[in-house]
């Protein structure tokens, strides 16, 4: 991964620059990748750039793994849950507020769903 700064009047590229060839004498194995973040964050840093070869992993998935998604496809589905519950999301959104100027809080309400709820999973597993 590396970080990218582009022509000027360019702000982002995001999809494929250069794909390997299917056919022909040369076959290039290597794609390159350029990508743009839209999603909310913290950091500035919104472009990236990756070489990807074309090759199948080459170790099985470990358990740590396998329960690491496990957790971010529980937590995902709590925060959306959460994020559409009337009941709750009065509370939620005042617990936010109380929290967001703290030197750990977090500065989105997405953000803090995740912390939640992913709190929430640990604690039950």
């Amino acid at each position: 991964m590396a970080k990218v700064e582009w022509s000027a009047g360019i702000d982002s590229v995001s999809g494929a620059l250069s794909k390997p060839s299917k056919s022909g004498q040369h076959s290039c194995t290597k794609m390159l990748l350029g990508t743009h973040r839209v999603a909310a964050t913290q950091s500035s840093d919104c472009n990236r750039l990756y070489l990807r070869k074309k090759t199948k992993r080459s170790t099985p998935v470990t358990e740590n793994e396998i329960g690491a998604r496990a957790r971010f496809t529980a937590v995902r589905a709590a925060v959306k849950a959460r994020s559409k519950n009337l009941s709750t999301i009065s509370a939620d959104q005042a617990a936010f507020e109380a929290q967001k100027n703290l030197a750990d809080g977090k500065t989105t309400f997405n953000a803090y769903l995740w912390q939640v709820c992913g709190e929430e999973y640990d604690a039950q597993h």
